[in-house]
């Protein structure tokens, strides 16, 4: 291959080739007309295992793309290429042993006197290195918006992620019509819990809550969060009275399953929760925080009654 990427007729070709084939980077020319390569660089070779002279026409270029990426990458660079626009894509590239690489492709376009598309000469690099930095950073940067969404000693929804849901899902239920159901939970004569076992009992009993509440609320859209305190809350989008009354009686027997002693109980044993229940039909001229605050009414209701208790209605 006698001709370099593009290279001035008065430049020395050797000194030329010389500098192309230091660099990490992987020179490249295609021939427009033919679709066929002129030139590529031997660090192809080591890179990504390919003999250097099996880099014959596009067609080779295009199958070593991974498939996820092929599509978009060839047709977003024959697009450029034939409006004689520079351009550059990243794509991941394959490997002989069947791995790959992450690649940036910089394209020049090359045009005659005319102004017809000649060649295009360009480098590959290989980003391999940044493109797991930045998905590093990406699931840092994910991680610590669920952290931020997380109640840090259960695990559960914490107070701000509940209020967003809330009012996301009223929104929707008043564009759709459907109901709006949420479930408050509240453990029975905590303190006197923390004061007899002590706060490292305490919290380990409201991990295992949470756990059992979770496992009772799985639906995709269903959010578990802790409220305050020793307070759980559900919220069930498109969820009817009868549905929700159902759930948490679930949730009553899951945490009844739990066995976790309170002697210090005045009305069981063991530790159980007061809860509450309210479903309504979300209206613009009513607000979430008036359908909680019912609901909230309702879990003092079941507290009221005696504890140990569900307390539902609609609100």
């Amino acid at each position: 291959m006698k001709d370099y990427a593009g290279a001035d007729p008065g430049f020395d070709p050797d000194v030329y080739r010389t500098l192309l084939e230091s660099t990490l980077a992987i020179p490249w020319r295609i021939d427009w007309a033919t679709m066929t390569f002129a030139y590529i660089g031997p660090q192809i070779e080591p890179l990504l295992g390919w003999p250097r002279g099996s880099w014959k026409t596009i067609d080779d270029w295009a199958s070593r793309i991974h498939e996820e990426d092929r599509q978009r990458v060839v047709d977003f660079c024959v697009s450029q290429s034939m409006a004689g626009v520079d351009h550059e894509a990243d794509y991941r590239a394959l490997t002989r042993d069947n791995g790959y690489v992450w690649i940036r492709d910089v394209v020049h376009v090359v045009r005659d006197e005319t102004g017809k598309v000649e060649s295009l000469v360009g480098f590959m690099f290989d980003i391999t290195e940044r493109k797991k930095t930045e998905q590093d950073l990406l699931d840092m940067q994910k991680r610590l918006e669920t952290l931020s969404f997380e109640d840090g000693l259960t695990g559960a929804s914490n107070r701000r992620m509940f209020d967003n849901r809330l009012e996301t899902e009223w929104k929707s239920a008043c564009r759709k019509g459907t109901p709006l159901s949420a479930i408050l939970i509240d453990l029975d004569h905590f303190k006197q819990f923390n004061d007899r076992y002590g706060h490292i009992a305490g919290d380990e009993c409201l991990i295992r809550v949470a756990g059992a509440l979770k496992q009772a609320g799985r639906r995709p859209r269903d959010v578990v969060a802790r409220f305050g305190g020793e307070e759980f809350v559900i919220l069930l989008p498109e969820t009817d009275a009868a549905s929700a009354l159902h759930l948490a009686e679930c949730c009553r027997d899951a945490i009844d399953d739990l066995q976790i002693p309170h002697e210090g109980s005045q009305c069981s044993t063991l530790v159980t929760a007061s809860i509450g229940v309210g479903t309504t039909q979300p209206a613009v001229r009513t607000g979430a925080r008036d359908f909680l605050a019912a609901v909230d009414r309702l879990l003092y209701a079941a507290k009221q009654q005696g504890r140990n208790r569900i307390v539902a209605a609609t609100v």
